[in-house]
Order: structure tokens, then C-alpha cells, then sequence
């Protein structure tokens, strides 16, 4: 006799319901959050990426997000201030950026910059060449 076994008993079904129903409640509340203030910031913003300047209407409306000018989506003025909108590459990028500061280190605004080089190299080209002409005459 061969038992068959089932892919999942009843505690796995109750458990796998129990987590789709935490994910699924937690991306609602994502998307209402967004959807907030997104529509606020489609209201109070022309409908132009920040960055690149490409425009958007109709279909295309959906690729255009907000970005979160301190990467804080808590910090949500009604004036917004913190906010810009970005077209979906742009808006990669700008998260791009920031994560590479992040893992390489980025100068504070309280830091010293690096002092800028001051070695000319054909600062004295003008007086080889002079030489050089001289020696061949």
C-alpha cells in the first residue's frame, strides 16, 4: 500500500493563509499610502520628469512616481516639498546613486573637500619648445 502525500496538510494551508493574508493587507496599505500622496503630488506638479524632462499623460501617466527628495516616505508635507516627480528610469537611477553613496562613503557637507591638484604638466612646454627650436637653428 502506498500512502500518497499530500503537497500541503491543513496546518501549511492555515499557516500559508494566515501569511497571504499579512502580505496582502500590508501591499494594500503600501499602495493607499502611495496613492495618497502620489495624487497629491500629480496635482500640484506639471506632469514632467524632474530629471530627464520627458512628459507624460494618458497611458504613459503610470511610469511617472514620486520620489522622496530626504529617501524618507514617512516625511510627507502637504506643500510638497520633499517631493518630485520622476519618470520609473530616473527615479532608479536617483536610488542608484544613493545606495552607491551609501556603500562607498560620501563627503558630508561639513567635510573638507580634497584640495585640487595644482601640477601643470606642460607648464613650462612653451619654453621646451623655445629651446628646441633654438638647438636646430
Amino acid at each position: 500500500m502506498s500512502s500518497k502525500k499530500r503537497p500541503f496538510d491543513s496546518a501549511d494551508s492555515a499557516d500559508t493563509a494566515g501569511r497571504d493574508a499579512i502580505i496582502a493587507r500590508a501591499r494594500r496599505e503600501q499602495a493607499e499610502r502611495e496613492r495618497t500622496y502620489r495624487e497629491r503630488a500629480l496635482k500640484l506638479f506639471p506632469w514632467v520628469c524632474g530629471v530627464c524632462g520627458r512628459e507624460f499623460g494618458g497611458k504613459t501617466l503610470r511610469e511617472l512616481t514620486v520620489h522622496h527628495k530626504d529617501h524618507n516616505h514617512d516625511n510627507n508635507p502637504p506643500d510638497g516639498s520633499n517631493w518630485e516627480l520622476l519618470c520609473i528610469y530616473c527615479h532608479e537611477n536617483e536610488h542608484a546613486k544613493q545606495q552607491a553613496a551609501d556603500a562607498y562613503g560620501a563627503a558630508t557637507p561639513r567635510e573638507e573637500p580634497d584640495a585640487p591638484a595644482t601640477y601643470q604638466p606642460f607648464a613650462d612646454l612653451a619654453d621646451l619648445l623655445k629651446r628646441d627650436t633654438k638647438t636646430k637653428e
